[in-house]
Formats: C-alpha cells, sequence, structure tokens
C-alpha cells in the first residue's frame, strides 16, 4: 500500500491520512474542498526525491504545497498525495556580502523577512499572506505584492533553484549569478509553473539594502490619471524610490470599515481615489533626523504633497508619522483577502494592464457589469504602479453561466486594452477556462509539449494551469 510507502520514507509520523486529513482538506479561500489521498511532509530533498520516484512508478499523483494561501485552486489534491514542503524550512546561509540567502521551500516568507533583517538587509517580496506562504510558494506561482514597482516580482528576486523533477531527478539550478547564458532558462521555466513541471525544494534569492527611513502616506486624488501623474512626479523626484502605490477605491474603505467597524478611516472625508504610497531610501542624508527631529524623506514627500494640494492635483493627504502609522496604513491594504473572500459566490480576477490603461479598463467594467447582472457589486484594489488589477465580483445571480459571462467579460476588455488575464495570482484551476479561451494556440501547445517531455506520467499537479486539449 502507497501509504506504509510513504511511512518508508519519511517516517510514519509525517504521514497524515484517513481521519487526521480534515486540516488538510480545502483551500485558504474556502472554494475548494478535497480529501488526498494522505498528506507527507518530507525533511529534505532525498525524500522528495524519493517520494516522486514512487509516484511515477505507481502512476499516483502528487500535488505540492507550501503555505496554502493561494487563491486559484492550485493546491487541490482530491485523491492524490499531497506533498508538504512545511518541514524543509531552513534558512541555510545568508551572506550579507553577496547579498543573498540560500533557503529550503518551506522557509515562510517572514521568517526570512526577519533573518534578513538581522543583517541590516530586506527580502523585498512582500504582501498580507507572508506570515504563512512560503518560499516554495511564491516561486511556484511568481508571486507580485506590493513592491514590485521597486524590487520585482518573484523571478525577479531569485538566481538560483534546487528543483525535483517527477522522475525523482535532482535538478541543481543553484547558481548564485546574476548572469548565466549556459543554455535554455530552466529556471525562468519552473517559476511560475505552480508545481507542474518540477518541485522546488530551495532557492538561491536576492536581498537588498534595508531602508534607513520610509515616507509613508494616504493621499486622495481626483482621479486616476491625477493618479499616475503623482506617481510620475514622485519617481522623478526622488529618482525612482517610490516602493509601493496601491490603489483603494472609496467601495473598498467602506467593505473594510464595515467588516473592522473599529478601524479609522484615513480621512475625515470620503474620497472616490484613495492611494497608498511609500517611498524609502538608504541614504543616510534623506534618512538622518534634523535639529528638529525631522526625518528629510518625510518632509520632502509632505513638501511635494503641500504643494501638489495647493495646484489642485492632491484633495487630501496623511504622511504616517511613526511606526504604529505606517502600520495602520499598511493593515487597511493588506486587509484585502479577508474582505474579499470573505463572501460567496465570487467571480475573482487578477488582471495587469498597462498602467495609463487602468482607467479605461475600470471604466468599461463599469458599463458592462450592470449589463451582464444587475446588482452586482465590485471590491477593487490595485498595485497601481505595476498596471495589476484585483477586480472581483460579488454576483447578485446565482447562476454560474452568468459568472461565466462576467468573467469572459473581464477577459475581453482586459485583452483589448493589452493585458492579461493573470497577473500574480498563478492560473491554477480557477482560471483553466481563461486559458483554454484566451492563451495563444501556439503557445498552449508549446506548454503541453513541455509538460509531456517533463511528466510524460502526468503525475504533477495535474489538472492544473494547462487546459486539456
Amino acid at each position: 500500500m502507497i501509504k506504509d510507502q510513504l511511512m518508508q520514507i519519511v517516517g510514519a509520523d509525517y504521514v497524515v491520512a484517513d481521519d487526521q486529513l480534515a486540516p488538510w482538506t480545502r483551500d485558504w479561500s474556502g472554494v475548494y474542498h478535497y480529501k488526498p489521498l494522505a498528506v507527507v511532509r518530507p525533511a529534505n530533498t532525498q525524500q522528495v526525491s524519493q517520494i516522486l520516484q514512487l509516484a511515477n512508478e505507481t502512476g499516483t499523483a502528487v500535488v505540492p504545497v507550501s503555505g496554502n494561501t493561494g487563491l486559484a485552486g492550485g493546491a487541490e489534491a482530491e485523491g492524490s498525495i499531497q506533498l508538504s514542503l512545511d518541514r524543509m524550512n531552513r534558512i541555510r546561509e545568508i551572506r550579507p556580502e553577496a547579498r543573498l540567502a540560500i533557503v529550503e521551500a518551506g522557509v515562510v516568507l517572514s521568517a526570512l523577512h526577519n533573518a534578513a533583517a538581522g543583517h541590516d538587509l530586506i527580502f523585498p517580496l512582500t504582501f498580507g499572506a507572508r506570515g504563512s506562504a512560503m518560499i516554495g510558494g511564491n516561486l511556484a506561482t511568481n508571486a507580485g505584492g506590493s513592491n514590485v514597482l521597486r524590487y520585482g516580482n518573484a523571478r525577479d528576486l531569485c538566481l538560483g533553484l534546487e528543483v525535483v523533477l517527477p522522475s525523482g531527478e535532482v535538478m541543481d539550478l543553484m547558481s548564485e549569478l546574476h548572469k548565466d547564458n549556459s543554455g535554455y532558462n530552466l529556471k525562468h521555466l519552473m517559476i511560475g509553473a505552480e508545481g507542474t513541471l518540477g518541485i522546488i525544494t530551495a532557492a538561491v534569492l536576492k536581498l537588498a539594502p534595508k531602508p534607513r527611513a520610509y515616507a509613508t502616506a494616504m493621499v486622495a486624488v481626483q482621479d486616476l490619471p491625477a493618479a499616475l501623474g503623482l506617481l510620475n512626479q514622485l519617481q522623478t523626484t526622488t529618482g525612482g524610490l517610490v516602493e509601493a502605490f496601491e490603489y483603494m477605491p472609496r467601495g473598498y474603505l467602506e467593505a473594510y470599515a464595515a467588516q473592522y467597524p473599529e478601524k479609522r478611516p484615513p480621512f475625515e472625508t470620503d474620497y472616490e481615489v484613495n492611494l497608498l504610497v511609500e517611498i524609502a531610501t538608504t541614504i543616510p542624508d534623506d534618512s538622518t533626523p534634523d535639529n528638529d527631529g525631522i526625518v528629510p524623506l518625510m518632509a520632502d514627500l509632505e513638501n511635494t504633497l503641500a504643494k501638489l494640494f495647493e495646484q489642485g492635483a492632491v484633495l487630501d493627504a496623511t504622511v504616517a508619522q511613526s511606526a504604529a502609522q505606517r502600520r495602520e496604513m499598511w493593515e487597511r491594504r493588506e486587509a484585502a483577502g479577508e474582505i474579499t473572500m470573505h463572501r460567496h459566490p465570487i467571480v475573482n480576477s487578477d488582471i495587469a494592464v498597462p498602467l495609463d490603461r487602468v482607467p479605461e479598463f475600470l471604466r468599461q467594467m463599469e458599463v458592462l457589469l450592470p449589463q451582464l447582472d444587475a446588482g452586482a457589486e465590485t471590491i477593487i484594489v490595485s498595485h497601481l504602479g505595476d498596471g495589476n488589477v484585483h477586480y472581483a465580483v460579488w454576483p447578485k445571480s446565482p447562476d454560474p453561466t452568468v459568472h461565466s459571462a462576467i468573467m469572459e467579460s473581464v477577459e475581453d476588455v482586459t485583452l483589448s486594452l493589452g493585458g492579461s488575464f493573470s497577473a500574480e495570482h498563478g492560473i491554477g484551476q480557477t482560471k483553466l477556462p481563461s486559458m483554454r479561451r484566451r492563451k495563444n494556440k501556439p503557445a498552449l501547445g508549446v506548454m503541453r509539449a513541455i509538460k509531456q517531455a517533463l511528466d510524460p506520467n502526468n503525475i504533477l499537479n495535474p489538472g492544473k494551469v494547462i487546459p486539456e486539449s
């Protein structure tokens, strides 16, 4: 019996089965419910290799899972071996001089943040689920988050990988190099593949200098074109120091207030377009308080916003004066997952368009949505600095065909504006229909050929990412 063989590989204490499976039977969103054949928790790469060899020989599906914080059903594991990387959680090495970290896939993102901070460095990837999301899942989905504007997404922060292939072979791509043109970039092939081509077990990650000072503000402007004007002006005046530029419309803040009534609003007046803006510096002259205790970076942001207020380009602004106020501003934005997913059914989109076309996307959807489902409500936030819009709909109609029509409408508008129907959440199962409808057919053919070449028995996360032909 395969469960007994799994126990021989990892030990009986690290195979979860039968009546112990309850904690492993749903995803974080609550949309997907399933029952794995067993959950196996290997301690090292060798054990992962042995598990995949066994699965390949027996034709048993394997679904990798890290922090289980995904929003696209990528870790659904009905009748499969669910391979949890939670025990592979060592930070093997941090090398401050080279500004890199060598970590195992089960390292929780916030743990890496804390370890890097001990060396006066940061790992820039960050988002609301950082306290449970793990590095393996971050890389498998090419996670984005709030700092993409300055540092890039997970792919941009990775130098090397260790990957176990479906055959059980270990592919050592643990390069520490910034330049390596030795053939196909297999690292990039694995990042974003959602565990369908191999299981990431370790990574070499880039670190960055820890900012000496942050300047964080809530800003209200007239409309989204004005917001983009503010972004460009801040990028120019700071020399590209903008770390985050997050859009929260009035409807989102109302939903936040309803779910967290004890929290205070960002402004005394309600505005349609609200922004969370953060800039950061490592330069001593910009971060050292003057004789009056004023940090130059914060003063520069306040002065810039004051001038724009006088010009009418800014309607209102509040600059955080303490770490607690900065944290309060970020809590407001990072609650988006809980706010969005607390109601079902939901049509959850994660699109990207060129920055200057975000207003047009939202304008067209504002016209189209009532035609598809009168009474449907939207919940919207955006990483406006990189054109990523989280456009979610709480439909009024219970009809799944209406839900599909909403999703297709989002796709239509997105693609007409030169965008992508998937920005940072991955494909999983949720976006398989979108892949089938919208992805370039030759590109899908190449993906299927790669999957067949690397995983001919289709054991790794089957039914995800690539729709059936």
